[in-house]
């Protein structure tokens, strides 16, 4: 951007001329630096890398946070599902047992696929499960395989039912 003199008139003098002339290349050199500064495409992308990064970061530092969050409310809510169950299957487990040997068969494919899902789930319950009920657990490892599969078929039907009168 040169700045002219409106009427036409020239410098007055060579140190105008010479400042004029300063002047002008400070203009045209800063004129040069944004044309390059917005040609300059990889510094342009490695600030926007740089930039996308740094959001990532945050990004990923409050997902652990909120996932923390939910595992520990999870857990929470998984323990006392895993007392109330534990209660109600032991009453009702002997009451089941003829039904549940029929529809056992028919379980034991789910039951073996819904194993290997709560497996993991199980290992952080038997690490919080007190010593005498670990060891009543342990017992009824040792039962056959259809009378673990008819007894927990009895649980599912007895809680099955529970929550339908509750629901109703």
């Amino acid at each position: 951007m040169t700045h002219r003199n409106p009427h036409g008139s020239g410098a007055k003098g060579p140190d105008e001329l010479r400042h004029q002339i300063e002047q002008t290349r400070h203009q045209l050199g800063d004129t040069v630096a944004q044309l390059v500064e917005k040609t300059d495409i990889k510094g342009r992308a490695r600030a926007r890398v740089a930039d996308l990064r740094d959001k990532a970061g945050a990004m990923t530092v409050q997902l652990r946070s909120s996932a923390a969050q939910a595992g520990h409310g999870a857990q929470g809510r998984a323990a006392g599902a895993r007392h109330a169950l534990q209660g109600r299957a032991a009453q009702a487990g002997h009451a089941v047992q003829g039904a549940a040997a029929r529809a056992g068969h028919a379980v034991e494919g789910r039951a073996a696929h819904a194993g290997h899902t709560v497996q993991g789930a199980g290992q952080a319950v038997e690490r919080h499960t007190p010593q005498p009920v670990r060891s009543a657990a342990q017992a009824v490892g040792r039962l056959p395989r259809p009378v673990l599969i008819a007894t927990a078929a009895g649980a599912v039907l007895v809680t099955v039912g529970l929550l339908r009168r509750r629901h109703h």
